[in-house]
C-alpha cells in the first residue's frame, strides 16, 4: 500500500488547521532529519547500532535531569532560608558591641544624677558631666565617630544642609558657614549626619 504524503491531507482542512499541520510536520521532519544526520556521524559504515534515543534511556535520563533539578532546588531553597535567618539575626544585634561598650558610660550618667540630688555644688556637677560627655564621646570615636568641622568652612551641599541664609558678617564668609544649629558626623569618613548650617551671602 502506497504511503500518502502528509501533505495531502492538508488540502481538506481551513486555513488555521493547515497552518497548525503544517507547523508539526516541518518539526517531526526536523527532528528526523537531525536523528539521520546523529546517526550518520556516529556510524559512518552505517552498521546495525540500536537506537540511542529508545525511549527507555529518554526517561532514565529526564529522570536523572528532574532529580537533579529537585536537589538543586531544595538546596537554594536551603540557603536562601539560611541566609534570611543570619541577615535577620545580624540586624537584631549589630549594635550589640556599641551598645555593649556604651553601658559604662550610662552607668556614669546614672551615678552623675545620684550625685546632682545630693550635692549643691555647680561646679562639680559640671566636672561630672564633663566626664561623662567626655567618655561618651572617646567611646564612639574609637567605633568610627568623628564630628563634622562646618564653621568658617566654605557652604558643601555633599555634607551641609543649608537652613537659612544671613548676610556675611565680613566679605569673607560669603558662601561660607557662618552658624552650625546641628552638628554632623561621620562615620568611618562616610557622611553618618548632615551637619545643619547657616550660610552666609
Amino acid at each position: 500500500m502506497k504511503n500518502k504524503n502528509p501533505e495531502e491531507h492538508l488540502e481538506n482542512t481551513n486555513p488555521e488547521e493547515h497552518l497548525e499541520n503544517k507547523k508539526i510536520i516541518d518539526e517531526l521532519e526536523s527532528v528526523n532529519e537531525a536523528r539521520l544526520h546523529s546517526k550518520d556521524d556516529s556510524n559512518p559504515d552505517n552498521t546495525d547500532q540500536s537506537d540511542d534515543l529508545s525511549p527507555e534511556i529518554l526517561k532514565a535520563e529526564l529522570e536523572e535531569a528532574n532529580n537533579k533539578y529537585l536537589r538543586l532546588y531544595a538546596e537554594f531553597d536551603n540557603y536562601k532560608r539560611r541566609t534570611s535567618k543570619e541577615r535577620i539575626e545580624l540586624l537584631q544585634t549589630a549594635g550589640k558591641e556599641v551598645i555593649g561598650d556604651l553601658l559604662s558610660t550610662l552607668d556614669d550618667f546614672d551615678r552623675a544624677l545620684k550625685a546632682m540630688d545630693l550635692s549643691d555644688s555647680v561646679d562639680s556637677i559640671k566636672e561630672g558631666v564633663v566626664l561623662v560627655s567626655k567618655k561618651l564621646k572617646t567611646t564612639l570615636q574609637q567605633k568610627g565617630l568623628k564630628e563634622m568641622e562646618s564653621i568658617n568652612q566654605p557652604f558643601d551641599a555633599e555634607i551641609h544642609e543649608a537652613i537659612t541664609k544671613i548676610p556675611a558678617p565680613t566679605d569673607d564668609l560669603k558662601g561660607k558657614v557662618v552658624d552650625e544649629i546641628e552638628k554632623g558626623y561621620y562615620l568611618n569618613d562616610k557622611v553618618l549626619r548632615y551637619a545643619k548650617v547657616v550660610v552666609g551671602s
